[in-house]
């Protein structure tokens, strides 16, 4: 799982940060991006894609890495942003805006999938980074459980479309939810041109 990061550390890349997003599915919500900068002297054990951990190993790991990795940074695009840019752009909008809160800043970006989001630093992208990377499996884990965080909020403010078990994907409750109930502010229209053929 450090790899990648070794490559770097051998080629005299001091600082190195993984970036990955949760949330470029759903219906509503948020995208939400993480980078992190792990400690090379300080290893987490049990980094994995999130996808692959429990809700309970992901807020345990959750905890660790926002203790002990050098830096971190977790940000949004909101669905407005969603809309107006596509879900693409919004992403890597996240991204960079995850990338700034990050001291130091690093020298090499390692990003989960195969588009280069623009940071304005060496990038390296990584297909599947998020169970080959330690470092971009520390940001999965820190978007997704931040995201559902979110969510769980967002499910209390607005009852009766399912939220808080769905987490705004698009489930065959969520879009009976919206016909019956009516579009929410924090839906991203875009996603919704087809809803008729939900009906």
């Amino acid at each position: 799982m450090y790899e990648f990061e070794g490559e770097a550390f051998a080629g005299g890349i001091r600082f190195v940060c993984g970036i990955d997003e949760a949330g470029r599915g759903p219906l509503a919500g948020p995208v939400c991006a993480a980078a992190v900068i792990l400690n090379p002297a300080d290893q987490i054990e049990g980094l994995n894609d999130s996808k692959k951990l429990s809700e309970k190993k992901r807020e345990a790991l959750f905890a660790e890495i926002t203790r002990r990795a050098l830096s971190y940074g977790i940000a949004y695009a909101s669905p407005e942003e969603i809309d107006r840019l596509n879900i693409l752009q919004a992403t890597f909008l996240a991204m960079r805006r995850a990338v700034e809160m990050l001291s130091p800043q690093p020298e090499l970006a390692l990003v989960d999938g195969n588009r280069d989001p623009g940071l304005g630093l060496q990038t390296r992208t990584i297909v599947k980074g998020d169970a080959r990377s330690a470092s971009i499996a520390a940001a999965s884990i820190l978007a997704k459980v931040s995201r559902d965080r979110v969510m769980l909020r967002l499910a209390e403010q607005y009852p009766g479309y399912g939220l808080e078990q769905h987490k705004g994907y698009p489930t065959r409750q969520h879009y009976e939810a919206i016909l019956q109930r009516g579009i929410l502010p924090i839906h991203r229209r875009s996603f919704l041109k087809n809803l008729g053929d939900h009906a």
